[in-house]
C-alpha cells in the first residue's frame, strides 16, 4: 500500500497583496501547500506573457519613449517623478543604453540612470521598468541593478511619473554621458563604452516637429518619425498625400514605408546623403502642415489612393 503523505499544519493564508514573487517549482508563499506555479504564480505568469501594445500610453512624451526604446543609439531624458524626488536622490535620467546593458545605475552621487532598451521579463515594458526604477531608487550610492521578473500586481510608470512633467530628450553622438569622468572609467566600462560609441548610428532630433529624427548611414540617410495618430487614419491621410505627389520631404527624397513600434506608427523617408538634420528642418515642418490637412478628409480614398496606401502597407515591418 502506498504511505500516507505525512498531515501538515496549514500555514496562515496572506492576502493577494503581500505574497511575493518566487521560483516556480517553489511552495507559495500563500501557505496553500502547492508549487507557486501552480497557484499564485498563474497570475504572474498570465501578467508575463500578455503584452501591452502601448506600454507609454498616457505618459508625457508617448512617442519619444517609442523613439527612445527602438530607433536612437545614445540619448537622455530627465525624469520628474510625482511624488518627487526621494532623500539623496539628486536626479533620474532615463537613458537609451547602460553599460553592460543594466537595467539601471545608481551612481556614486545617489543619481539614478534607468535603461530603456533592455530586454523586459514581462509583456508589459511599462511595468518592468517601474520595478527597475523603484529599486534604484533604494540601490546602495555607485551600484548597478540588475534585472528580474517584476510582480505582476506592481506600479506601472505612469504611476510613478508626474503626468504634468515634460520629456525633453537629448540626443548624443556617444555615450560619455554613462560615466562622470570618461577618461577615468573603469576598464570594463571603458571597453564597453568603445564598443557602444563605435556601433552608434548618427542621429539629430527634429526641432521644428515632434518625435521626427534623422539619421545617417553610408549609403543614405533616413527620417523616421514617429507619430500618434491611430494607424488606420494615418495611413489613409499618408495614401492621399502619397497619391498626390506631396508625400517627399524635397527633391531626392522618398517615402518608402514605415514600422508599427509599440502601438504608434513610424513612417519613414531615405533622404540623399547630402541632406543634414537641418536641411530637413523645414521641408518636414510644412510635410506637418499637409498631412494635418490629409487627417480631416473623410471621403473613402479613391483608386489611386488605395493603390498607394497597399504600396505603404506592403513595405510596413512590425518592431514589436
Amino acid at each position: 500500500m502506498a504511505k500516507k503523505r505525512p498531515q501538515t499544519k496549514a500555514k496562515p493564508q496572506l492576502i493577494d497583496g503581500e505574497i511575493p514573487v518566487v521560483g516556480a517549482r517553489e511552495p507559495c508563499p500563500c501557505g496553500s501547500g502547492r508549487r507557486y506555479k501552480a497557484c499564485h504564480g498563474r497570475a504572474a505568469a498570465h501578467a508575463a506573457t500578455e503584452l501591452v501594445h502601448r506600454p507609454f500610453e498616457g505618459l508625457p512624451g508617448e512617442c519619444d519613449w517609442v523613439a527612445l526604446r527602438e530607433l536612437v543609439p545614445a540619448a537622455t531624458a530627465e525624469l520628474t517623478l510625482r511624488d518627487g524626488l526621494p532623500e539623496g536622490v539628486p536626479s533620474v535620467t532615463l537613458a537609451t543604453v547602460l553599460p553592460m546593458a543594466w537595467p539601471a545605475l545608481r551612481r556614486d552621487d545617489g543619481s539614478v540612470l534607468l535603461g530603456l532598451q533592455n530586454d523586459t521579463a514581462s509583456g508589459d515594458i511599462s511595468r518592468d521598468l517601474a520595478d527597475t526604477l523603484l529599486r534604484a531608487l533604494e540601490a546602495e550610492p555607485g551600484s548597478p541593478v540588475q534585472g528580474r521578473r517584476a510582480p505582476a500586481e506592481g506600479p506601472r510608470l505612469q504611476d510613478l511619473l508626474d503626468p504634468e512633467g515634460t520629456f525633453q530628450p537629448v540626443v548624443h553622438s556617444g555615450f560619455e554621458f554613462w560615466v562622470p569622468d570618461a577618461e577615468n572609467a573603469t576598464p570594463e566600462v571603458a571597453a564597453s563604452l568603445e564598443r557602444a560609441n563605435a556601433a552608434a548610428i548618427p542621429t539629430v532630433r527634429l526641432s521644428n516637429v515632434d518625435a521626427a529624427y534623422w539619421c545617417e548611414t553610408p549609403e543614405k540617410n533616413h527620417l523616421r518619425w514617429v507619430m500618434p495618430h491611430p494607424e488606420e487614419q494615418l495611413l489613409d491621410a499618408l495614401a492621399r498625400l502619397h497619391a498626390a505627389g506631396r508625400s517627399s520631404l524635397g527633391e531626392g527624397t522618398r517615402l518608402v514605408g514605415s514600422f508599427r513600434a509599440h502601438g504608434l506608427t513610424v513612417p519613414v523617408w531615405d533622404l540623399p546623403s547630402a541632406i543634414s538634420a537641418k536641411d530637413v528642418e523645414q521641408p518636414a515642418a510644412e510635410f506637418a502642415e499637409r498631412l494635418t490637412a490629409a487627417l480631416a478628409v473623410a471621403e473613402p480614398l479613391t483608386p489611386e489612393e488605395r493603390r498607394a496606401r497597399g504600396g505603404l502597407t506592403n513595405r510596413q515591418v512590425t518592431l514589436s
